[in-house]
């Protein structure tokens, strides 16, 4: 015979309410039994079930379970909820409720970092959209309130979207931090790499070449990838002494079976040849390398009623002010993420890209539309370094952009094959059509060949 499960008790307080907290076993019918009692609700916070601090509450309570053990036996009597009073007045309109013409601040019980926001049903509509948009918020389901950090940047935003909306319930500490430290990310195992190769230190020779070189980090890893897996293919024999046919041999092979794109097997075939040429000097192994021709498209392009619906699907202003940058001074996604605070010369309407592409600098448009936007998003969130900052002040990420993108095509319904590269092609492609001449687009675009800027004079015709 299985013994009784033990059942506890003991008070604990919910959304400023005293509850009783109920801890039991996990089983079916321990389950079904406590969602039998009238009030009875699970915190996924707490991990555990509880139930209104009432007699009748109680008396079901033991009525279903029969022997409860109580740890600091609780008062079934109810006592009423009451927030703090706010600073402003002593008959604050939150003595004992939310307010139903403010947002309510308040501090939380259970989390000193964070404060608990409260956005009446009234202003639901008109404010929800930016509550969202606070940084690191999350909606807590079981208080019907958001959580947001107890930040400078948190003040900030508020007290510049809400001016006059807000009921504080308690007074500001002095000592609040900038932002909140992040806990640090789960970080799973990295995936084992591909096997190296019989010859690896061939692969090592060729790494320190291209960075003597001086190529970008993404470019030595992508020649890397491409000749290990060049010489793994022909493991047993030396790198010195594969031959020019068994070369053609490998890419063919890659062309038929695999059918690779043309532009990763230029990229193989670069790699090849620079360990050729530049590592073991064997230029004529590699001189005449047969290339893909070059695939003759067009650039796809976002008409601007296209940018404009995709700008205003976006209610973050960060994401917002990154979209815009790259549409209105045609940036790539790496120049913008590469933007510092300085490089910002709005007296002069001009926007400063270091090291681009091709490690070149050059000078592009900061828009007044573009510029108003900015200004607003250094107000709130004031980036120290980067002008686009991550959450732990690093450089915000290429695929969080890209995410936020692809969020944002979809909820504009603009054309489905659209890139964020695609907003830069667009910006190229509209200033052609307003008259603007080629070779200062060319010069915006950081484009070393007019010939590059001219296959958007393709697009006008169609």
């Amino acid at each position: 015979m299985s013994a009784d499960p033990i059942i506890t008790a003991r008070p604990m307080e919910y959304q400023m309410q005293p509850r009783i907290r109920i801890d039991l076993p996990y089983t079916p019918e321990c389950v079904q039994k406590i969602k039998s009692v009238n009030g009875a609700r699970w915190s996924a916070t707490h991990r555990c079930w509880h139930v209104p601090k009432t007699p009748e509450a109680w008396r079901e309570l033991k009525e279903i379970f029969g022997v409860i053990q109580v740890i600091h036996a609780p008062e079934p009597e109810v006592q009423p909820v009451v927030l703090p009073a706010s600073p402003k007045s002593a008959n604050s309109p939150l003595a004992g409720q939310f307010s139903p013409n403010k947002i309510t601040i308040f501090q939380l019980s259970d989390a000193s970092d964070r404060l608990g926001l409260h956005l009446p049903a009234g202003l639901v509509p008109a404010h929800l959209q930016t509550v969202k948009n606070i940084h690191n918020r999350r909606w807590d389901a079981e208080m019907k309130v958001w959580q947001v950090p107890y930040t400078k940047l948190t003040l900030r935003f508020l007290e510049k979207y809400f001016p006059g909306l807000l009921d504080w319930t308690f007074e500001l500490a002095e000592d609040i931090p900038e932002r909140l430290e992040e806990a640090p990310k789960y970080v799973p195992q990295a995936k084992s790499g591909p096997a190296p190769a019989k010859y690896e230190e061939a692969v090592t020779a060729l790494e320190q070449c291209l960075t003597l070189k001086r190529y970008s980090w993404r470019t030595v890893k992508g020649y890397k990838n491409c000749f290990r897996q060049f010489i793994w293919h022909y493991n047993e024999v030396k790198p010195s002494q594969i031959t020019r046919k068994q070369i053609d041999d490998y890419v063919a092979g890659l062309i038929r079976e695999k059918r690779i794109t043309e532009s990763y097997q230029n990229q193989i075939l670069s790699a090849i040849k620079m360990f050729y040429a530049e590592v073991v000097h064997q230029e004529d192994k590699v001189q005449g390398l047969l290339r893909p021709r070059r695939p003759d498209k067009l650039p796809q392009v976002f008409t601007e009623d296209e940018v404009t619906r995709l700008l205003k699907s976006v209610d973050n202003l960060k994401h917002r002010c990154i979209l815009m940058l790259i549409y209105s001074a045609g940036l790539r996604l790496g120049e913008v993420l590469h933007l510092k605070v300085h490089d910002l010369q709005p007296e002069n309407n001009r926007l400063f890209v270091r090291e681009a592409k091709g490690k070149k600098d050059r000078c592009t448009i900061l828009s007044d539309k573009a510029w108003v936007l900015v200004h607003e998003y250094l107000e709130i969130f004031q980036p120290i370094e980067w002008l686009f900052e991550g959450t732990n002040g690093g450089q915000y990420s290429e695929r969080s952009v890209q995410a936020m993108f692809t969020r944002a095509k979809e909820k504009s319904r603009v054309n489905p094959s659209g890139t964020v590269h695609t907003l830069r092609h667009s910006f190229a492609t509209h200033l052609l059509e307003k008259g603007v001449d080629l070779r200062y687009i060319q010069e915006l675009l950081g484009h070393e060949s007019s010939k590059t800027t001219e296959i958007y004079t393709h697009n006008l015709s169609r």
